[in-house]
């Protein structure tokens, strides 16, 4: 077996293992051997990937919400008639 030391960590990063751990009803060791397993791709991920992405959101409006965006993109993409923009001016 390989013995593995981890350095520099500041107590935020130490205790929150311990705390996981503890709530798993885990020893430390078997959670962090768990995450280094995970994490290089030896056993799939325990927990959910986490998306910082919109693709979740993709598709969820009914199509009355969608027509009800459009409308309202729409009117603010009209320009209000009494602002004239002339070339030059």
């Amino acid at each position: 077996m390989t013995q593995l030391t981890v350095r520099d960590a500041d107590k935020h990063l130490g205790n929150a293992p311990k705390q996981e751990a503890e709530a798993r009803g885990w020893s430390a060791n078997k959670l962090f051997l768990q995450l280094l397993r995970e994490s290089v791709g030896l056993l799939p991920q325990s927990r959910p990937a986490v998306y910082t992405g919109l693709d979740p959101l993709a598709g969820v409006w009914s199509d009355e919400e969608a027509a009800e965006f459009e409308q309202r993109l729409a009117q603010q993409r009209t320009l209000d008639p009494k602002f004239r923009f002339c070339a030059g001016h």
